[in-house]
């Protein structure tokens, strides 16, 4: 688990390294495409059944979880910095505690109220809409990514409150699913060549294979072998690695506004990270990170 928060959370910086030799459309095709190929391959390995299932499933969460978030998290981290945008980002659980209480019941309770208020708080000290001469379309992506993926995992909440699924196969096919309008993206609206470089294909490989594919694999594998509540603290761990990362490699210092955005939306990852463990809540698979 902490080896996974270390490649999840230097991931941002890779990416971000990595645009700065292709567009972001062309980043995000390597991405998925990489990750969809070591996926395959893991499927195969593992004897898992490779036949689809849950079709109308597979496409939703294909578009929202692999192609919305991917394209709108590469955008976001082409406007902006690894650490800002990982934590805007990570606002996600409590896009899910919002859209869970009127889809699937699960209310918000004690604690819990305080964590939101803490991370709506830090939320608007980093989007400053009070501000002209900041920029919000990359804030405003990272904010965008969040939520695609939150829907995708109240999906995800949903069919496998209902349907038994094959976790291993489902992840292949979604992303799988979800890479076809990403290349055709890229196909259509993507003009700029990419500069091929020895740092750019280590970058490549590292946020494709690693962060993407073999993330993945890592975290279904954690999920059954972890104490219920404790793969929990990645929503913590990996915009913090994501944010001294960026600090320490490319100077990213941001605002004390920003700052103490970042901090509440932190600090109110760890209390919901601290419920979910005292309340021995189980993760849910489609809570990784593409």
């Amino acid at each position: 688990m902490i080896l996974l928060i270390l490649i999840w959370g230097y991931a941002w910086i890779a990416t971000k390294i990595a645009l700065r030799y292709a567009s972001a459309l062309d980043v995000s095709v390597i991405r998925v495409g990489l990750g969809t190929l070591f996926l395959f391959v893991f499927l195969l390995w593992s004897r898992a059944s490779p036949r689809p299932a849950h079709w109308k499933w597979l496409i939703v969460i294909g578009l929202l979880q692999t192609a919305t978030f991917t394209i709108t998290n590469v955008l976001a981290l082409d406007r902006g910095e690894p650490g800002k945008t990982s934590i805007l980002v990570f606002i996600m659980p409590f896009w899910v505690a919002a859209l869970a209480w009127p889809i699937l019941g699960e209310r918000i309770r004690g604690w819990q109220w305080l964590a939101v208020a803490m991370a709506m708080t830090g939320l608007v000290l980093i989007l400053q809409p009070w501000s002209l001469h900041v920029s919000l379309v990359g804030k405003a992506l990272a904010v965008l990514c969040g939520m695609a993926w939150a829907i995708s995992v109240v999906c995800a909440k949903y069919l496998h409150a209902r349907e038994k699924v094959d976790v291993i196969g489902f992840t292949f096919w979604q992303m799988a699913i979800g890479t076809i309008p990403v290349i055709v993206t890229e196909r259509l609206l993507d003009t700029t060549p990419i500069q091929w470089s020895p740092t750019f294909i280590l970058c490549a490989l590292f946020i494709g294979v690693g962060a993407t594919g073999l993330g993945w694999a890592m975290w279904l594998y954690v999920l059954h072998r972890l104490p219920a509540g404790t793969t929990s603290l990645s929503s913590l761990g990996v915009p913090v690695v994501a944010g001294f990362s960026s600090w320490l490699q490319l100077g990213e210092r941001p605002g004390p506004l920003e700052l103490t955005g970042m901090l509440l939306i932190a600090a109110a990852l760890a209390l919901l990270s601290w419920l979910n463990i005292r309340q021995n809540r189980p993760s849910e698979p489609m809570m990784a990170q593409e």
